[in-house]
Order: C-alpha cells, then sequence, then structure tokens
C-alpha cells in the first residue's frame, strides 16, 4: 500500500515542476489515475512522457504497492 502523497513525491523528485493529482481508483490504494503536468514534457511523445513518469514511480511499481496505473502526462498549454 502507498498513499497519494507518496506517489506525488516520487513523481516530484524527477520532475521537480510537475503538478500531480493522483486518485485511488478502487479504494485499496494499489490502483491509481495519476495526472502529471510538467513542462518537461515540452517535445516528448505520449510513450516517453509515461516512461518519465514510470521511472519516477519504478519502486513501488516493482515492490508491488502500485497494482495498477492510468496515467495522463500534460504540459502547463494543455499539450
Amino acid at each position: 500500500m502507498i498513499t497519494t502523497d507518496s506517489l506525488t513525491d516520487y513523481v516530484r523528485k524527477a520532475l521537480p515542476d510537475a503538478k500531480v493529482s493522483v486518485t485511488d481508483r478502487t479504494g485499496t490504494m494499489d490502483h491509481f489515475s495519476i495526472r502529471v503536468v510538467s513542462d518537461l514534457f515540452k517535445g516528448k511523445n505520449l510513450l516517453d512522457r509515461h516512461r518519465l513518469i514510470y521511472n519516477a514511480l519504478d519502486e513501488p511499481m516493482k515492490d508491488g504497492r502500485i497494482h495498477a496505473l492510468e496515467i495522463k502526462a500534460e504540459t502547463t498549454d494543455g499539450g
């Protein structure tokens, strides 16, 4: 189990300018929906944006604290 605050901290370590919102999708604290807004995504395609987020969350993904993750990755200008 992992908290939404911990998930936010993991992402902000990798993407310091990120605005992060996390939703626990099932109430079990292991299925999440995450929305990350960062200018570090500019010029990157969707796959590369998702890779940045998965890399940031590598530890809790590998140890099973995150079972499922839905990602939305956007730039501040909506891109």
